[in-house]
């Protein structure tokens, strides 16, 4: 048995192992302070230094110019639901929302509170299990909002439409997989957990002249324009995900960058698909083309073998395969930090119970 397991976990997901080592290094000294990164006054200047590094990395990364600012926050994408039409949807606009999945039905919830929704394509009737295509955004939207990888069903989008209105996106379990062109979108958000950091800080990334045109009156905890004057610091910030996050993407960027990272992404989703729809006794749920190389979701043709399944599982020191109940089976996460051969391994395990049950 590996003496690490091999987490498939969808999130908090895996991070790389040396991260967790600098960060947990981070709690107990911190810069060598003798104190730990935990209890050192966020206003000081090695905070501030992490601060403006970790938003600094997301410039390098995405390719930001300054008529982007980059925020760190709280709440998870899950407050950004709310946070997005109070900016940006005026009191007699709409918006217009495409529904892939549980989260982007939480997204249109929260904004049909607070105005005129419109859901231009959803794949529900379906299981959510393909993106929908040919739907039409319209012009005289506020804004139109998409989820970019939807976890619980394994689907992802592959392009992004040419919008007529400014594009809001939750690229929540995504976010550095690969290189995507950020001059599409009018804002971005994601929460940390799924693939940059641990649970607590959330990335927004917001094109500055989209600000300020509401009619509403905006909570100062929920403007941006307020959190972009604190310079992500107007209440204490999540300094301990902050900190790992700006690691994590330190990571990437030296592992070869977006490109490096989805060159390693696109080798792991490959291996584990061609095992899938080789594989006699397995099936993906997600349509084809829509294949998420983030969240692999697939089922047993015969379910009754599951509980064997995951006793062989269990003995590879596999964790986190279990799939949402949403879909059932098996959503194995491979997100940057998850290694190849952990990918092997898994295919290994289905391969041998192949010629052993099939």
């Amino acid at each position: 048995m590996s003496q690490q397991p091999h987490n498939f976990s969808a999130g908090p997901g895996i991070l790389p192992r040396e991260v967790i080592e600098q960060a947990a290094a981070a709690v107990l000294n911190f810069n060598n302070s003798g104190l730990s990164l935990i209890e050192v006054s966020h206003r000081g200047k090695d905070f501030v230094a992490v601060m403006d590094e970790a938003r600094n990395v997301v410039r390098r990364l995405l390719k930001l110019d300054d008529s982007y600012e980059v925020l760190f926050l709280g709440g998870g994408a899950s407050l950004q639901f709310a946070m997005v039409p109070f900016n940006l949807l005026s009191t007699s606009g709409h918006a217009a929302y495409l529904n892939t999945g549980v989260w982007a039905k939480k997204a249109i919830k929260e904004a049909k509170m607070l105005g005129k929704v419109t859901v231009v394509a959803s794949s529900e009737a379906e299981n959510f299990n393909h993106i929908p295509k040919d739907y039409i955004i319209p012009t005289d939207a506020d804004y139109f909002h998409c989820t970019s990888n939807n976890t619980i069903y394994g689907t992802q989008m592959k392009a992004f439409p040419n919008s007529p209105v400014p594009m809001v996106c939750d690229m929540s379990s995504d976010i550095f997989s690969k290189p995507i062109d950020a001059s599409k979108f009018g804002l971005i958000y994601a929460g940390a957990q799924k693939n940059m950091g641990p649970a607590g800080a959330t990335l927004v990334v917001v094109k500055k002249d989209l600000l300020g045109k509401t009619d509403r009156k905006i909570l100062s905890m929920l403007d941006y324009q307020v959190h972009i004057e604190g310079e992500s610091m107007y209440n204490t910030p999540p300094v301990f995900p902050v900190y790992a996050s700006m690691l994590t993407m330190q990571w990437v960027e030296k592992n070869g960058g977006l490109e490096g990272a989805e060159k390693r992404n696109n080798a792991k989703a490959e291996l584990l698909y061609n095992e899938i729809d080789r594989n006699s006794l397995f099936k993906g749920t997600a349509a084809r083309e829509d294949r998420s190389y983030m969240n692999v979701t697939f089922v047993m043709h015969d379910d009754s073998k599951e509980e064997a399944f995951n006793k062989l599982l269990k003995e590879a020191n596999i964790s986190g395969l279990k799939g949402h109940r949403s879909v059932g089976g098996f959503r194995a996460s491979i997100y940057n930090a998850m290694p190849i051969e952990s990918v092997q391994v898994l295919v290994d395990v289905m391969q041998h119970f192949e010629k052993t049950n099939g």
